[in-house]
Order: structure tokens, then sequence, then C-alpha cells
């Protein structure tokens, strides 16, 4: 808007230069009117003290990419020295407005992770820090160090926080352009938080087909404004797609997905994904529509990522997976992690059966996962080469001889397994009883056994 005001700068300098000739030019008197009649043309002529003033000038002239030249020109031609500030001011922060979208690297640009990157915004911060300082030190210079007390055009005024137009891509567009792009962006904003906050008073869900009109709306307003690849940029970043893809991504934590795998990605699903956002639950068959949609998605996915990657897309899908990955990273061990899958695998399979045995007592339960627990840390331990973290079990007295009554649905077994003692023991120390027809009420003595027992009777 800079032209506006220099033009009107220019239309007043030119008047008032205007308004000084006219009051500087001799008025002629009637007497010398009715002389002037009388004297001949051949008389010494009418001589006046002009000064010719140049009136029209352009602002090229007064421009300068050098500012100290700048500001030179602007009080030549008689601009306040508040005017002269704000332009200055204003111009200064254009430049280093520019420079802060195309030379700080955010985390916004990267639209393929799911986490930003600490390094990233730890470099972010301190270029732009780095920025502010220079543009601060430009100003200081060129104004005085009272700069600050005159800046009428950077005084802090309400706005609402916008979105992030940087990069090579979307930094380098014009002010006009970034501009209509932050006002489409919070007009979609407000129009859907109006229809939640309108849904939610009437006591009604959200329905993701009015959402998907309301982000289809905001995609043709982007259309007319961008290029088919500064759109792209823009949907990478702020659309549902992108946004749920990340979310997605950010779940399996080790995919670590490279920018050229996020965007095949995107543009694998993205059309998938509104047709699934459009579909309306009233509908018939909306059920069996997106299912058919997730099947083509995932489809698609796999061909985007190619048979290895999408494989491991995959098995990290599995949190034992994840977290065999996590032991094996923190091990320094990558190459261990399929042995650690397969360790995590067999365990599941016997806690599962463990929980799942309706004679066992919840305290036997408790003590089997727990010695299942230890075994895995054993074999991680030796798939990872590294010796068991654990301290040897100190050992453990012989449990003096006992009797047990048996209760109803008792069998050798169930004794054996609650006082860890072998049912060859158990034989040997009550040559008495039938074990093979024990009844409910009869007393077995329990021998001396060295292992830890299951449960106290």
């Amino acid at each position: 808007m800079r032209w506006r005001f220099l033009a009107l700068c220019s239309l007043g300098v030119n008047i008032v230069l205007a308004a000084t000739w006219l009051a500087s030019r001799p008025r002629s008197t009637d007497a010398q009117v009715s002389a002037g009649l009388s004297t001949s043309t051949s008389d010494a002529q009418l001589k006046t003290n002009l000064v010719v003033r140049r009136q029209f000038f352009s602002w090229h002239e007064v421009e300068s990419p050098d500012y100290p030249t700048y500001i030179a020109n602007l009080r030549e031609i008689g601009c306040p020295e508040q005017t002269i500030r704000d332009i200055i001011i204003a111009d200064v922060n254009a430049l280093f407005s520019r420079r802060r979208a195309t030379e700080v690297i955010t985390s916004e640009q990267q639209w393929w992770r799911a986490e930003p990157d600490p390094a990233v915004v730890q470099a972010a911060n301190e270029r732009a820090s780095s920025l502010e300082e220079e543009r601060r030190n430009l100003l200081t210079g060129l104004l005085g160090i009272s700069w600050e007390s005159g800046d009428m055009v950077n005084l802090p005024r309400p706005t609402r926080p916008g979105i992030a137009l940087d990069g090579t891509v979307l930094g380098t567009l014009p002010q006009e352009t970034k501009q209509a792009l932050q006002e489409i962006s919070l007009r979609s904003q407000e129009k859907m938080q109006a229809y939640i906050e309108e849904q939610m008073r009437q006591g009604r869900g959200i329905s993701s087909t009015e959402m998907s009109k309301f982000r289809q709306q905001t995609r043709q307003e982007l259309g007319k404004l961008l290029a088919p690849g500064q759109l792209e940029e823009y949907l990478l970043r702020y659309s549902q797609t992108a946004f749920e893809l990340r979310s997605q991504l950010g779940q399996l934590r080790y995919f670590n997905a490279t920018p050229e795998e996020f965007r095949s990605m995107f543009r694998s699903t993205d059309a998938l994904d509104q047709q699934i956002f459009a579909i309306s639950d009233d509908q018939p068959n909306a059920a069996q529509a997106r299912k058919s949609l997730e099947d083509q998605k995932e489809t698609a996915i796999r061909s985007a990522l190619g048979p290895k990657r999408y494989e491991e897309y995959l098995m990290l899908q599995d949190p034992l997976y994840r977290e065999a990955v996590a032991t094996a990273q923190q091990a320094g061990t990558p190459e261990a992690v399929r042995s650690l899958y397969q360790v995590s695998q067999a365990v599941a399979g016997e806690q599962a059966a463990v929980n799942a045995d309706t004679n066992m007592s919840s305290i036997q339960k408790s003590i089997s996962l727990k010695q299942l627990e230890l075994e895995q840390l054993a074999a991680n331990a030796l798939a990872t080469g590294q010796e068991s973290g654990a301290p040897p079990l100190p050992p453990i007295p012989p449990f003096p001889r006992r009797t047990y009554v048996l209760r109803p649905g008792d069998n050798l077994a169930v004794v054996s397994l609650i006082y860890g003692v072998p049912v060859s023991a158990i034989r040997q120390a009550n040559p008495q009883l039938n074990l093979n027809r024990l009844r409910p009420g009869e007393a077995v003595t329990i021998p001396p056994s060295t292992r830890i027992p299951l449960s106290a009777p």
C-alpha cells in the first residue's frame, strides 16, 4: 500500500509548490494597467522574478536500494520526519518478512513428520532471532536509537494468528496472495466453528459430510489463487488428509517416512479420503461403501511404498513389533529386531494361555506371568548379545514337608503346580495313596522342594 501513500504525498507537494508560485507572482494595479496601454511595444518589456521549479517527479527518482540515499531523497521533497520514519520502518519490515519466509526452515515446512524435529525447531528459533537482531540494528543505524518510540506501523495491534506461509514454495508468494490465503483459511475456520457450535447448541452430532463440504469449498477457493504445485504444498501442510496421514504414521513411531514417501502416499489417498469424508451415515450401504474405499486406500499405500517398506509399515502396526524395535534401538543392535519380535510373540502366547487357564488361581497366574517376564528379559539379553542385567536369584531354602487336604477339582498335577514339587516326588512321599483316584478330603504329604511354589495352601 506504500505507493498510494507516496502518490498522495506527491500530490500534496505539487499543490504546495503551485500555491507558492501563485503567491509570489506580482499583481498589476490599475495605474500600471493604464500606463501600459499608452506605452509602445518598443519600450522596455515587463519583467518578473520567477524561479522555475519542476512541478512533477516520479517516485522512481526518490526510491533507492540504498537506504541512506532513500532517506535523503524523502527529506529533499519535504516529507515530514514521522512520515519518513514510517516509510522506512514499513519497508525494512517487509524486507525482513520476506527473508524470514525464505531463509528460516520451520517445522511446518517438514509436513511429512508427525512430530517436529527438535533440531529444526532450535535452528529456526536461532535464525529468526538473528534476523530480528539484524532488523533492529539496521533501523537503529538508519533512524537513530529512538526509532521505536516513533514506530507507527509496527505497534502491537489486535490480530488473529494465521497459518505459516514460508519455505521455497509458499514463502515466495506475493504479499497480496498470502493475505488472500490467510483470509480464506480464517473464513473456513469460522464457518466450521460456527457449524460445530450450532450443532452442539441443538444437541446434534457433527456430520462428517457437512465438514467435508466446508473443506471442498475451501479447496475450490485455494485453487483459484494457487498453481497446482503451490496448492499441493498447501494441502500437504494443512489438509485433513495430510493431518490424518501424519497422525497414522506418528502412531507407528519408527516408520520415519521420507518426504517422497509421504508425498506419494498423500497423492495416492487424497482423492479416496475426500470420497470417504463425503459419505453420509444415513445413505444406503454407507458402511460397505467406506469399507470398499478403505480397501482401495490400503492398495494405494502398498503401491506407493513398495513391497519392502509396505511390509515394515504393516509390521509396525503391531505393538509387539514396535516394542521389539524400541528394545533393539536401545541396545544398539537394530539387526536383532526380528529375534526380539519372535521372543515377544512367544511370550505373548504363553501369557494368553496363563490368563485363560481356569484351573489356576489369581496368585498362581501372577507368579507365572512374572516368571515369563523374567524369561523374556533373559531371551532379549541373549538376542542383543548382552548379559542379563538382573542379579542372580538367591538360593531358596527347602520348604518343609507339609500336608495338603484335597479340594473338589484337585488332582495330582494341580498339587504339583501349587507346591512346585514334581509328580514323581509326591508319589514317593505318598506310597499308601492311590494318587490316580484321589478324592476331596484326602490328605497328601508334600515333600520338601527347592522350587518356588505357586501358592500357599
